[in-house]
C-alpha cells in the first residue's frame, strides 16, 4: 500500500500514527498539491490528501475512512472499539477534533488572502468554532488520561493531531494556557513514539 500525504497535514498525520500503532507497513509518498503533476487527482477526484492506494490499485480517501480500514486490517492494538457505544463516542471525539481543525484551516486560508479581499467575518466565524470546540474538548476530557473509557484510542490520536497542528500553525494562540486539560493530553501523546516521530516540520 502507498499513502499520498504531506508532512504538515493533520489528517495525514492521523493516518500515519494509526499505521504505526497498528504496525502496518505502508510506503509513504510526499506530494505537493500545488504541483501540476501531483498524482492525487488520479486517485481522489476531490484532489485532497491523504489518499491510501491499495495493493490492487484501488484508492481510499478521507482520513476517517482510511483509519477505519487500517484498524480493521488486524486485531492488533484496536483503536476503534467494537462495542457500539464506545465506538460512537470515539468517532464523536474524532469528528469534533477534525471539525475544529477544518475551521482553523479555513480561518488561516482566509487570513492569507490579500487584505483587500480578506473577509474578517469569515475568520471570526471560523475561529468561533475553534474556540467553542476546544472549550468542549477540554471540558469533556477533564482529568482523564485518555478521551474514552480511560483507554487509548483513535479519539486520542485525532485530538493529538489537532493540537499538534495548532502548535504548528497557531503558535501564538496560547491554547496550552487556555485549555490545560488538552495541554496535559498532548504531553501524554508526545510520549508515544508513533506520535512524536511524526511531528510536522516547523516550516
Amino acid at each position: 500500500m502507498k499513502l499520498l500525504y504531506s508532512l504538515t497535514s493533520p489528517y495525514a498525520r492521523k493516518v500515519r500514527v494509526v499505521a504505526a500503532e497498528k504496525r502496518i507497513e505502508i510506503e509513504m509518498l510526499i506530494v505537493a498539491l500545488a504541483d501540476p503533476d501531483c498524482p492525487v487527482i488520479h486517485h481522489n477526484p476531490l484532489g485532497k490528501i491523504p489518499v491510501l492506494i491499495l495493493d490492487d490499485g484501488e484508492s481510499l480517501f478521507d482520513s476517517r475512512v482510511i483509519v477505519e480500514y487500517l484498524d480493521n486490517r488486524t486485531p492488533l492494538a484496536r483503536l476503534i472499539p467494537q462495542e457500539n457505544s464506545a465506538k460512537i463516542w470515539v468517532r464523536r471525539w474524532e469528528a469534533l477534533a477534525d471539525g475544529v481543525c477544518d475551521a482553523a484551516i479555513l480561518a488561516r486560508q482566509e487570513a492569507a488572502r490579500p487584505e483587500n479581499l480578506r473577509d474578517a467575518a469569515v475568520i471570526e466565524k471560523q475561529m468561533g468554532k475553534v474556540t467553542r470546540g476546544l472549550t468542549q474538548l477540554n471540558a469533556e476530557l477533564g482529568e482523564n488520561k485518555w478521551c474514552v473509557d480511560d483507554t487509548f484510542s483513535l479519539a486520542d490520536i485525532a485530538l493529538g493531531c489537532l493540537l499538534g497542528w495548532l502548535d504548528l500553525r497557531y503558535s501564538d494562540m496560547g491554547w496550552r494556557d487556555a485549555y490545560p486539560n488538552l495541554a496535559r493530553h498532548f504531553d501524554e501523546m508526545m510520549k508515544r513514539s508513533s506520535f512524536s516521530e511524526t511531528v510536522p516540520p516547523a516550516s
